[in-house]
């Protein structure tokens, strides 16, 4: 997988590893960098195309979890959104 300059990517044994800046990662969370709730780390669910992430964030929700990020397009051509546990400081 090619990188691009703000993320490395490292391919594992069926799965990948990207290291973001923090500012970046922060930046692409919605979230301050600054905070002491962010803990610059995130874990990815990649999903087949449609609206398999919506589905997602909305059974996050429902579960109780809190909307970080509401899904949007990404300039590589896939959808991506955040949601934190409840409670979860950022």
């Amino acid at each position: 997988m090619d990188s691009p300059p703000e993320v490395t990517f490292f391919t594992l044994k069926g799965s990948w590893l990207g290291l973001y800046a923090l500012d970046t990662l922060a930046r692409d969370v919605m979230v301050p960098s600054v905070s002491h709730g962010f803990k610059a780390f995130t874990l990815s669910h990649n999903l087949y195309p449609g609206n398999e992430v919506d589905k997602v964030i909305e059974n996050a929700m429902t579960a109780g979890a809190i909307l970080s990020k509401r899904p949007q397009k990404t300039p590589w051509g896939g959808c991506s959104g955040y949601f934190k546990e409840p409670g979860e400081n950022l």
